[in-house]
């Protein structure tokens, strides 16, 4: 899939951006500035920010405005997230800030082409839009989120479409946490190839 190109060079919809904790996979924990763009046609029913689906519903913002929101933060890392921001051509942004020092981290679905020069890219599929084979290939970490018992057995299908330094979590879908905690939990016993990855900055009730 080719990504959105009519936008004006140098401009992204920013929907919003924050310095919070890192609360989700390997790098949980961690601090990191977040950068998370407006507009997506993947279209998960369990989305917890469907407000970042409508890319005209967001303002068009320079790259160099969203470093130097990054800068004054003073984070060394920052995620660029969405919505699905693979949507766009990143390499202007991913350079810019690179070139400052800053550690450029992806979330993304892995249905569009990758672009941008990546410290760590984080592949969550999904069902409504499979991940292109060479952005698994391209992944440091492989998340999917755990709605539904089968989706255990329906992620297994990427783990052989990986690199063997990636690493893989199953997270449980916010809504139906305690409902499926258990299940993920006997599972990675059973299959110790996978880590659980919870949201901890929903425990926090920070952004």
């Amino acid at each position: 899939m080719q990504q959105t190109n009519h936008l004006p060079a140098g401009q992204l919809p920013l929907m919003e951006h924050f310095f919070t904790i890192q609360g989700e996979g390997f790098h949980s924990g961690k601090p990191a500035y977040f950068l998370r763009l407006g507009g997506c046609d993947v279209g998960c029913v369990w989305c917890d920010v469907k407000e970042s689906w409508d890319a005209n519903a967001h303002p068009l913002t320079p790259v160099e405005n969203m470093l130097e929101s990054v800068l004054a933060s003073k984070a060394d890392t920052c995620v660029i997230t969405g919505g699905e921001p693979l949507m766009y051509e990143l390499t202007t942004l991913t350079k810019l800030l690179r070139d400052n020092k800053i550690r450029v981290h992806l979330e993304t679905s892995g249905a569009y082409s990758l672009t941008g020069t990546w410290d760590w890219i984080t592949v969550s599929p999904k069902r409504f839009k499979l991940p292109l084979k060479e952005n698994l290939k391209a992944a440091n970490e492989l998340k999917v989120v755990i709605y539904h018992p089968n989706d255990l057995r329906w992620a297994e299908q990427f783990v052989p479409q990986t690199s063997e330094q990636c690493l893989f979590f199953l997270q449980p879908e916010w809504s139906r946490f305690n409902e499926i905690i258990p299940e993920i939990i006997a599972y990675v016993k059973q299959n110790p190839h996978w880590r659980i990855s919870l949201q901890i900055h929903k425990f926090m009730n920070i952004p």
